[in-house]
């Protein structure tokens, strides 16, 4: 219960900051212009602000997974050992 009502909280809190940096962003080229156009320059377009992009759900690995992943690494890891004592050293590409 206490979880779901902190991540309520805690997304309507960062949509307050979003909002609140676009706010900022559209001041601050205004201002910049205004004062370029004090100073006699034209105005400057800015290009958009990358607009935010949701994040993916990591995957979590369970142990018997994470541990697999660690033999295979060492297997490879191994392998490239034994090339390279066999036959010098082996490029990445």
């Amino acid at each position: 219960m206490m979880t779901l009502l902190y991540g309520l909280l805690r997304g309507r809190y960062v949509a307050l900051l979003e909002e609140e940096v676009t706010r900022l962003r559209l001041e601050n080229r205004a201002l910049t212009n205004s004062l370029l156009g004090t100073a006699g320059f034209p105005p400057v377009d800015f290009p958009e602000a990358a607009k935010p992009v949701g994040l993916s759900r990591v995957r979590k690995r369970s142990w018997h997974q994470i541990q697999m992943q660690r033999e295979k690494g060492a297997v490879r890891e191994a392998s490239v050992d034994a090339d390279e004592r066999k036959h010098g050293l082996v490029p990445h590409n």
